[in-house]
């Protein structure tokens, strides 16, 4: 019989993993907003991705889209008025994540 071994690399990555904030995006699947949300994920994940440990998609219905930093909610649909532009929802996460980070042209128009 074979002895399992564990790859600690593997380990330590989840470790890791763990340690950082998650992002879920609660999305409606019968409005169809899974492109959306996940064209946001990428833009999340493309400025931020050394910082997050996860950014999931999360089917939902009746007209929800919310976006959570850990059990944070950060923005919502209805009480927000829409849906997020990317450059405000950067700012919202970058704001709990590191409020000091320049997010460089994002910035720029907002000052």
């Amino acid at each position: 019989m074979r002895k399992k071994t564990s790859d600690p690399s593997l380990s330590n990555k989840k470790i890791t993993a763990m340690n950082k904030p998650k992002i879920t995006i609660h999305y409606c699947v019968l409005c169809q907003w899974l492109l959306r949300s996940g064209w946001l994920a990428q833009e999340l994940l493309s400025t931020f991705g050394q910082d997050l440990g996860e950014v999931a998609l999360a089917p939902a219905s009746k007209g929800v889209f919310e976006v959570y930093y850990n059990d944070q909610l950060i923005w919502c649909r209805i009480k927000d008025g829409g849906f997020p532009e990317a450059k405000e929802l950067k700012r919202r996460v970058r704001d709990l994540l590191c409020p000091d980070r320049d997010l460089g042209h994002i910035d720029k128009h907002t000052k």
